[in-house]
C-alpha cells in the first residue's frame, strides 16, 4: 500500500490550534495502536470525523473483523471529535463506549463516521456508524467523553 493522504481539517480548526506548537495530525490521530491496526483518519472536525480501517490484520480466530477493532475505530473517531469540540483548553477522556455489531466481514476496509449527539461544556457524546465498502452498516457505536481542563 502507498502513502495515505493527510487528515483534512477545516480552516477554523487550523486557526484555533495555530501558534500552539502542536502537530495536529499527530495529536488527532489513532496513536500507536491505530498505527499498528492501519487506522487512518481522513477528515476531522467537531461536527464530523471520518476514518478507515482494513479488515485484514484486524480479525478474530474465525477470520472475521474483530469487534474490538470496530471499537478502536469508534473510540478513536469519537474522541477526536470530542477533543476538537473541547478545543485547546480541554482534554477528552472516554467514559462510556457501547458497540452493537451488525454483520461480519472477512476482507476490505471499513469506514467510520462520527457525528455529535451532544456537545456540552463537560461532556460530548458521538454516534459512530461503521460501514463496509458497500455502505452496509457493520457496527453502530456511541462514545461519551468527559471534557477536562487541559
Amino acid at each position: 500500500m502507498g502513502e495515505t493522504a493527510p487528515t483534512r481539517f477545516p480552516q477554523a480548526v487550523l486557526d484555533q490550534w495555530s501558534g500552539l506548537g502542536v502537530d495536529l495530525p499527530s495529536l488527532f490521530s489513532a496513536g500507536h495502536l491505530g498505527d499498528r491496526m492501519g487506522l487512518h483518519i481522513v477528515e476531522a472536525a467537531p461536527e464530523r470525523v471520518v476514518g478507515t480501517l482494513p479488515v485484514e490484520g484486524n480479525t478474530q480466530p474465525y477470520g472475521l473483523l474483530h469487534g474490538g477493532a470496530s471499537a478502536v475505530l469508534a473510540e478513536t473517531l469519537g474522541s477526536v471529535g470530542a477533543m476538537l469540540h473541547g478545543g485547546p483548553g480541554k482534554v477528552a477522556v472516554g467514559v462510556d463506549l457501547n458497540c452493537t455489531h451488525h454483520r461480519g466481514l472477512r476482507s476490505g476496509h471499513v469506514t467510520g463516521t462520527a457525528t455529535p449527539v451532544h456537545r456540552g461544556r463537560t461532556t460530548a457524546t458521538y454516534e459512530i456508524a461503521v460501514t463496509d465498502e458497500q455502505d452496509r452498516r457493520v457496527c453502530t457505536a456511541r462514545l461519551t467523553c468527559l471534557l477536562r481542563d487541559a
